[in-house]
């Protein structure tokens, strides 16, 4: 039996803990903040509670995988697009459904063109899935996938996520729609690797799910499934290398934790700036990586016209990236018009009745990072661009400035405070789909967690604790 340090409670260091502690080690889990979950957090006021983190569950036999028996709700439509010429299209788990719907909302031409891309989506998925999502990332694993010609040709190294869309789809609106799925690695889709088509065709084909309560009951219930020693408001500031070997870890108190294994659930800039300083690693951990600007709303009466998830698209799409990615010529800034993204939760555990209470989210450059230098802390200007994005939405057609009971923001500044996120990235600071591997450069510490493969997600950051708890092995 090892003694392991998992350092951090986010889904990725609890998902480690259980599959650790059920293979038989004695596992302590370390995290920083007084509650658990990380990113997967939430906010309550005045009989309202408010997912602040993820607010969609994908893959969900990663979880059962896990021994979680979750009491998860599907929901249809997936998420419903609102486009800038009033087009409204509902996404669906059913392909058969999704693929009518198109038809009726683009045309004949936009449904075939959904077919096509769809079995190459296929194609991408199941080379994913077998080739790079369960397993780590090393020159073996690289050099296998190589010789599987037909998956290497699935996953189109060197093609965009903006190539294949051109490639399959006539009508800008259906490319708008794959756009998106870059935005959820933290990418710009005119740089994001194609191998992306793989993320709708997982939600699509294994849905998109809500848990009542919300989604951060999933902490709950992993820490419920958890066997390891759980301590809260416990920052560790160091991992204690010897002998080319971590040794323990060192806490803000000066006690020194030892340990057999250290299980790393930090954004891997932090882990190789901070806790185990290598500077070698931290060029590959500078890419531009989006962050996300967030308006909690408790809203008067019902919005019948809004599904569970929406996303409201902006006229030029580029725009955004342009803004929030910025280029050697401009600093990034907050996009003018961005896709505005609403969650509206019809369960009644979450808001009092008669009312409603939205999670928006629109991307956002990272605070005070080097290509943007923007401080979101700045007097007033969480307040003036939560005006601009409501007044956005009222343009739109969806007026509810009239029926705010009450409002807060959340900026990149404070989820970088909350989860100690370098510029409140929320997937990862790497931002790419080549990311830090699982095994750290000791041989016995790893990495978990959003910012190292495979990849930011619920469902992602899960696996992630399966590859290293893999490596790790049985007592």
């Amino acid at each position: 039996m090892s003694r392991i340090v998992v350092i951090g409670a986010g889904v990725g260091g609890l998902a480690a803990a259980i599959r650790l502690t059920s293979a038989g080690h004695e596992v302590e889990v370390h995290e920083r903040a007084e509650r658990p979950g990380g990113k997967l957090a939430s906010y309550e006021r005045d009989g309202f509670r408010f997912d602040t983190g993820p607010s969609l569950l994908t893959l969900p036999q990663v979880f059962s995988d896990l021994g979680l028996a979750l009491p998860l709700v599907e929901l249809d439509p997936v998420v419903r697009h609102f486009f800038p010429d009033g087009t409204v299209l509902d996404s669906s788990s059913d392909h058969a459904a999704f693929v009518d719907r198109i038809g009726h909302a683009l045309g004949a031409s936009a449904a075939a063109d959904w077919e096509h891309f769809w079995r190459r989506a296929a194609r991408i998925w199941r080379a994913s899935w077998r080739s790079v999502l369960h397993h780590p990332v090393t020159p073996a694993t690289l050099a296998a996938l190589s010789w599987r010609l037909p998956d290497l040709a699935a996953i189109a190294p060197g093609r965009t996520l903006r190539d294949l869309g051109y490639h399959y789809f006539r009508d800008p609106r259906l490319r708008m729609l794959l756009d998106r799925y870059a935005t959820y690695t933290g990418t710009d889709p005119r740089r994001a690797p194609a191998a992306l088509a793989a993320i709708p065709y997982a939600e699509l084909t294994f849905g998109g799910w809500y848990l009542p309560g919300g989604l951060s009951t999933l902490t709950e219930a992993m820490i419920a499934r958890c066997r390891a020693r759980l301590l809260l408001n416990s920052e560790v500031t160091e991992i204690v290398a010897e002998a080319g070997r971590a040794k323990g870890v060192r806490l803000s108190s000066g006690d020194f934790v030892p340990a057999d294994v250290v299980v790393s659930d930090v954004d891997a800039l932090t882990l190789y700036r901070d806790l185990l300083p290598t500077p070698s690693r931290l060029p590959a951990l500078t890419s531009r990586s989006l962050a996300g600007f967030v308006i909690l709303l408790a809203l008067r009466g019902e919005t019948p016209k809004l599904a569970h998830h929406n996303v409201f698209f902006p006229p030029y799409y580029d725009a955004e990236f342009d803004a929030i990615f910025g280029s050697p010529a401009h600093r990034a800034r907050p996009a003018d018009h961005p896709a505005i993204f609403i969650t509206r939760a019809t369960d009644p555990a979450v808001h009092p009745p008669g009312t409603e209470a939205w999670f928006l989210l629109v991307n956002a450059p990272r605070h005070g990072h080097a290509w943007s230098a923007l401080d979101w802390r700045r007097p007033g200007l969480a307040d003036a661009y939560a005006d601009h994005i409501l007044a956005l939405l009222a343009r739109q057609g969806l007026e509810v400035r009239d029926r705010v009971l009450f409002r807060e923001t959340r900026t990149p500044a404070d989820l970088a405070t909350a989860t100690s996120t370098p510029g409140g990235a929320i997937y990862g600071t790497t931002g790419t789909l080549l990311r830090p591997p699982n095994r750290g450069p000791l041989p016995n510490l790893y990495l978990v967690g959003g910012s190292v493969h495979p990849g930011g997600g619920l469902p992602l950051v899960t696996l992630s604790a399966e590859i290293a708890a893999t490596q790790i092995g049985p007592a």
